[in-house]
């Protein structure tokens, strides 16, 4: 390689963080074998949130590009930081353009839609699809700044496609419904007005697209979708 070449490769910060060295050098073999004449990566290590937590704010010069953050690792309790998400919380703050990829043993659902709501990564990697093809499949697509879910999450993600969510308010609302209990007289079991009782009720039943003005159909429908048994 020439001094030319050398000169013009994009130099990227890369943080990596996890409790298990080989995985560490596992992203480090992957990352060096990526488009090495194009860029010029530096690496730093981290193996908890404590030692991360010292690498993102004890110096206001460094700056991450990438961030690989394992959601489990030891806690840091003083700085109340006790996963990944907490440590990418943390950079984001710090380093709003940081590209996150974070990597989980999870698999449930309502767990994997928590971490994307909450932290939206660019990357998001079951470790039981954890390949070396994988992991540079994902870096790629992250780094040209696009979004990468391995394929256990996407299989996630679509089959609750069309899953209804309600909270915990309507579905006493359909409870009652159900059990016959008066409109009015519903204030007494749920802690909130009869006017947002009225709403949400209402919102049910374009939620459910129930057409008629009947709540029996309403509660038929909530069944039929196994909202409420």
């Amino acid at each position: 390689m020439t001094a030319e070449t050398a000169s013009t490769r994009l130099k990227k910060n890369i943080l990596i963080v996890d409790d298990h060295p080989f995985i560490i050098q596992g992203y480090k073999n992957a990352i060096a074998r990526y488009s090495p004449d194009n860029y010029d990566f530096e690496i730093f290590e981290a193996k908890d949130c404590e030692s991360a937590y010292h690498l993102i704010t004890n110096t206001d010069s460094l700056f991450f590009d990438i961030a690989f953050l394992d959601i489990s690792m030891p806690a840091y309790e003083e700085k109340g930081l006790f996963s990944g998400e907490d440590l990418a919380k943390l950079i984001l703050e710090k380093m709003p353009d940081c590209r996150i990829i974070l990597l989980t043993m999870f698999t449930e659902f309502l767990k994997i839609k928590t971490i994307i709501s909450k932290i939206n990564p660019n990357g998001l990697i079951i470790k039981n699809d954890l390949t070396f093809d994988e992991l540079l499949l994902a870096f790629d697509c992250v780094i040209k700044n696009e979004i990468y879910y391995s394929k256990s999450v996407k299989e996630m993600l679509e089959s609750h496609e069309n899953d209804i969510e309600i909270d915990l308010f309507d579905k006493q609302i359909l409870f009652h419904l159900s059990k016959g209990t008066a409109l009015q007289d519903m204030p007494q079991y749920i802690p909130i007005s009869l006017n947002a009782i009225e709403v949400r009720k209402s919102n049910l039943k374009e939620l459910l697209k129930v057409k008629s003005g009947d709540d029996s159909d309403l509660v038929i429908g909530a069944k039929k979708m196994g909202l409420i048994f």
